[in-house]
């Protein structure tokens, strides 16, 4: 494929994001691009990764803006009148478990620590060292 075709491609996947509110399978799809290609685009070119990311933080900005609407309360024009939905417990409560950590709105204390090391198999030295053990003690 050309430079050029490739171009004209990357640009309407970008259109087809911001038409689907960034979901992947439904912008590739409609455009039939197969989607390794696009992740392979994504890895490669950091300009169309910062495109794609531009179009997400969009997306997660409009789905933001309807969960501030579930949280509020919203007012809604039916087929003969209007009605009010009542502020979302839900959306309230999924709100601050996400946004309000630092202000204790956890259910679980999360302890991070990036120098563990979590791998339940010893190395082949640790398990000659736990069998020798073993041995000596038998």
């Amino acid at each position: 494929m050309e430079h050029g075709q490739v171009d004209n491609i990357k640009s309407q996947i970008l259109e087809a994001l911001e038409e689907y509110n960034g979901i992947v399978s439904s912008a590739c799809a409609s455009i039939g691009l197969a989607r390794s290609t696009y992740y392979l685009w994504l890895k490669e070119d950091a300009e169309f990764a910062k495109q794609v990311d531009d179009i997400t933080d969009v997306a997660i900005d409009f789905v933001e803006s309807k969960l501030f609407e579930k949280i509020k309360g919203v007012q809604v024009m039916g087929k003969e009148d209007v009605y009010d939905l009542p502020p979302s417990d839900t959306a309230i409560i999924f709100y601050l478990k996400t946004k309000g950590k630092k202000r204790g709105y956890v259910e679980k204390s999360e302890v991070t620590n990036h120098n563990i090391n979590y791998s339940i198999e010893p190395t082949a030295e640790e398990a000659k060292a736990i069998k020798e053990a073993f041995d000596k003690d038998i």
